[in-house]
């Protein structure tokens, strides 16, 4: 939790603020994972942090949730061509993907749980970049992503 917590912050991936009063915040929650080896040794312990985007409120809270997908046609298609025509082929994988999405819209949650600030106890999180859970992150990141293409 706490190597997650750190991440999170070292992204910026949101500032502490008092509650404003008309904000909706929304929640989140602890996800815990066992990775493992490929002959099936325990690798390490992993925690995420998620909001509850189902609480999320259009309108308020988000506007758009479209992200451009790629059918599984249309990848077939072009590795057939790429092996046909004896084309290199590259895989690209982010990590913590959604991570880097950037917000245009105001988003509150409460802190995480088990590791609020002692110092301001009752603030807020603001957020700066995208969660998982969100429902903008993959439209947020893909935006990005095509940002940077251009």
């Amino acid at each position: 939790m706490q190597d997650e917590f750190q991440a999170l912050q070292d992204n910026s991936t949101w500032e502490l603020v008092p509650r404003p009063p008309s904000a909706h915040v929304i929640t989140g929650k602890w996800i815990f994972k066992n990775k493992f080896h490929a002959d099936g040794r325990l690798e390490r312990r992993k925690a995420r942090w998620v909001v509850r985007g189902f609480s999320q409120c259009p309108g308020l809270d988000f506007d758009q949730t479209f992200s451009q997908v790629v059918k599984p046609a249309t990848n077939r298609t072009v590795l057939h061509l790429a092996a046909a025509r004896d084309w290199p082929v590259h895989q690209l994988d982010v990590k913590n993907v959604f991570l880097h999405g950037h917000l245009t819209e105001q988003v509150f949650y409460q802190q995480p749980a088990g590791l609020v600030d002692a110092v301001q106890p009752d603030a807020v999180c603001h957020l700066r970049k995208s969660l998982y859970g969100l429902k903008q992150a993959p439209r947020a990141w893909f935006q990005r992503f095509a940002t940077h293409l251009q």
